[in-house]
């Protein structure tokens, strides 16, 4: 019998290439950007944990919700507080038309936990798995240090694959039916897409503000 997680890591496995094989992460993870860049990026991340965890306070005691709910797991106090020390002031930030969107489909899950699931499996696993390379470039290529990335230090999680794996095993105890099921696999998917509009977003920003 098919789980959920390996439903939802088979039917986002063609979303997920497409977003980490993204024009402006592939620059940027290899070196081809700059600091100046990575801070664009975490500012847009800012407004899309902001909503994912405000939404999150929100479904707090629903017992879908509360199988993944983490306070460890909260990023927005560590990306404003990366985003002062890049020298980026958190109030003047404005979010791209793709993050709006992304926003959006976040805050309209407030009332249907399963497809807040996949919004928080996408983003937070993805941080757990591959944000520590993200982390690890950013130090390599342009200098940055845990002043600049503490958004990818998990504090009190000690072994990051146990607690994935964990977390895998929570979703696969959700106590959903078949439909319940089907929307949080189709709201992942679209979770992908979103961050590849996201991205799409940084560069096309990033290749405008190129002199001509």
């Amino acid at each position: 019998m098919t789980t959920i997680s390996q439903r939802l890591r088979e039917a986002t496995a063609v979303a997920h290439q497409q977003a980490e094989s993204a024009t402006f992460i592939d620059d940027l993870l290899s070196g081809r950007l700059d600091a100046d860049q990575y801070g664009r990026l975490a500012a847009q991340l800012y407004f899309v944990y902001r909503a994912l965890e405000e939404v999150g306070t929100a479904l707090a005691g629903d017992p879908i919700a509360d199988a993944v709910l983490d306070d460890r797991l909260r990023r927005t106090e560590r990306l404003r507080s990366d985003l002062v020390a890049l020298g980026i002031d958190p109030e003047t930030i404005t979010p791209l038309p793709a993050v709006e969107r992304y926003v959006a489909a976040i805050e309209a899950t407030v009332h249907e936990p399963a497809r807040y699931i996949a919004h928080h499996y996408t983003r937070y696993l993805g941080d757990l798995s591959g944000g520590q390379v993200v982390a690890h470039r950013m130090r390599e290529h342009y200098g940055l240090d845990a002043s600049t990335l503490s958004f990818y230090s998990f504090d009190g999680i000690d072994k990051l694959k146990r607690y994935k794996d964990a977390y895998r095993d929570r979703i696969d105890a959700l106590d959903i039916d078949e439909s319940g099921v089907d929307n949080l696999v189709a709201e992942a998917i679209s979770a992908f897409e979103l961050n590849q509009e996201l991205f799409a977003d940084l560069d096309a920003a990033r290749v405008g503000a190129r002199p001509a």
